[in-house]
């Protein structure tokens, strides 16, 4: 059954990125750019058909990537289309609609995530004995949406967790639900197990929103994913965050796996979270990626000449190594600990 599950993770890892892939695509076919191939995967092509245009789409053997090749973009081309004869301003789009394209599946995600199974609003499943002290004021299928006079919402950081955490135990605080349709105001209070940790005594899972609430959430949703990710990478750079917080493809792939096998609503949470993150991390200006090349593609259209071409492809090759590197050590960390 494991195998199933790293077979879906896989797939998934490998729509992101065509999905990523196919931004860049789209964005040189609207401007001119002349395109050599189109590839989904990498290695030996295991299908391969040519357009009358010259260009070749592929699908290769190994699924844990794939890209958009532009003529000249890495050599040089005598064609009026190649990615260096282009205007700066159509290379920033090419190179910034990948990313783009990542967000947008995201956003589609998230909407996806937060109609079907929710995120952060909790219904209540259970009333839980907590050392003899029980929620009685509370009923199964409670909907949670305030806490001491504060909305239970992501967009702000106020979950449900962040904003129970504040009170102490015996602590007694005002909870706004809805029951069977009508808004209540209750209070409840802070319990205590009996090794002294903080319990409110009840089990949740989240509430759906609807088809028009997920519609006006799931950019607003989306955007919060992308700035923790962000968060994380600034953690990072600082030494915030150790190499425990990093992981590989085969870390990404056994933690997706790992996760879906644990129910469908952890798996609708991989997407958008996945996909923000495939577009903030191409979007750093870390040689190599996205980022850095726009980085390089600003800097040509300011000083009005381009950056040799030889130079950059230096910089970017060692930035690739170094990222190759880096997630090989990840992940063979993780694999070892």
């Amino acid at each position: 059954m494991i195998v199933l599950y790293i077979l879906l993770a896989v797939l998934v890892l490998l729509v992101m990125v065509t999905i990523h892939e196919f931004g860049h695509y789209v964005a040189g076919k609207m401007l001119g750019f002349k395109i050599n191939e189109f590839s989904v995967g990498f290695g030996p092509a295991i299908f391969s058909k040519k357009k009358k245009n010259g260009e070749i789409f592929s699908l290769r053997i190994i699924p844990l990537g794939g890209y958009c090749a532009f003529d000249g973009e890495d050599e040089k081309s005598e064609s009026e289309q190649s990615f260096m004869k282009q205007k700066p301003w159509k290379r920033l789009i090419v190179l910034f609609f990948g990313a783009f394209f990542n967000f947008i599946s995201a956003i589609i995600f998230s909407l996806i995530l937060l109609c079907t199974v929710g995120y952060d609003v909790p219904k209540v499943t259970k009333i839980v004995d907590v050392n003899g002290n029980i929620q009685t004021e509370l009923k199964q299928g409670d909907i949670i949406t305030h806490i001491d006079g504060v909305k239970v919402s992501f967009i702000n950081g106020n979950t449900f967790n962040s904003l129970i955490a504040k009170f102490d135990s015996g602590e007694t605080f005002e909870t706004t639900v809805i029951r069977d349709g009508q808004k209540q105001v209750i209070n409840l209070t802070m319990l205590e197990d009996t090794d002294g940790k903080k319990l409110l005594g009840i089990n949740i899972k989240a509430t759906p929103y609807s088809f028009g609430e997920s519609l006006l959430l799931c950019v607003p949703f989306t955007c919060v994913l992308a700035w923790q990710i962000l968060a994380l990478f600034g953690q990072l750079l600082t030494g915030g965050l150790g190499l425990a917080g990093l992981g590989g493809p085969i870390t990404t792939v056994t933690t997706m796996a790992t996760l879906s096998m644990q129910g469908i609503s952890n798996f609708l949470v991989l997407l958008p979270l996945i996909a923000a993150n495939l577009a903030v991390f191409n979007l750093l200006p870390f040689p190599a990626l996205d980022g850095s090349k726009m980085v390089f593609t600003t800097i040509e259209w300011i000083r009005g000449k381009p950056i040799n071409q030889k130079v950059e492809n230096w910089i970017h090759t060692i930035g690739l190594i170094l990222l190759f590197g880096v997630v090989i050590i990840a992940d063979l960390y993780h694999l070892i600990f």
